[in-house]
Parts: structure tokens; sequence; C-alpha cells
């Protein structure tokens, strides 16, 4: 038996990797998110709201603003524009919203 040379074989897996990645990241497949760009779950805590306890907020609001649509929750940063986001769970389910209509475009 010949012995085969192990380089191209290694060449070709490694170049088939990296069109796979150019090409699904040209489609839109792959996104690589930057740090600016995220908003740490970290940073927001819910309140439970117990009947008869008193809780305190700050008066200033937060730069988020979240909007229900599709009946999902969805939120919007106001500093940084074109920075928007579906909140999820930790199991990456998305947080559902009740009680408002989804906007729709009013006609003249």
């Amino acid at each position: 038996m010949s012995e085969r040379d192990p380089i191209p074989l290694i060449l070709t897996a490694i170049g088939s990797v990296c069109a796979t990645i150019a090409i699904l990241s040209y489609y839109g497949y792959v996104h690589f998110a930057k740090e600016q760009d995220a908003l740490l779950l970290s940073e927001f805590t819910m309140l439970k709201t117990v009947p008869g306890e008193d809780y305190k907020i700050s008066l200033k609001p937060a730069s988020q603003v979240a909007q229900c649509i599709d009946g999902v929750l969805v939120l919007f940063d106001t500093e940084q524009k074109g920075l928007s986001g579906v909140l999820v769970d930790s199991r990456k389910q998305a947080v559902h919203c009740i009680g408002q209509e989804t906007p729709t475009k009013v006609m003249p």
C-alpha cells in the first residue's frame, strides 16, 4: 500500500470550513455580535409585586423601550439607534405579552 500525503486533505478541510463560513455570513445566516450591540440580561431584574408590600423604583426611565409585536416582547434601545432584540429567558424562549394589539398603519 502506498501512503497518502495528509496535507492536501487538511488544506481542503480548512478551505471548505472557511468557504462555508464566508458564504453563510454573506447570506446573513452567521452574525458576529459586537459587545456594544448586546444588552446583558443581568442588567435587568424582575420585581415581583406582592399585594400589600411596597417597592421602590427610580423615577428616571431606562434607555430601553418595550413593545408588544405579534405577541412577543421586543426591546428597543433609545440611545443606540437600530439596536433591538427579543426578550428571552434562560432557555431562549421568547417572553410573550398580552393585552396589546399589534401596531397597524392607519390609513387616511
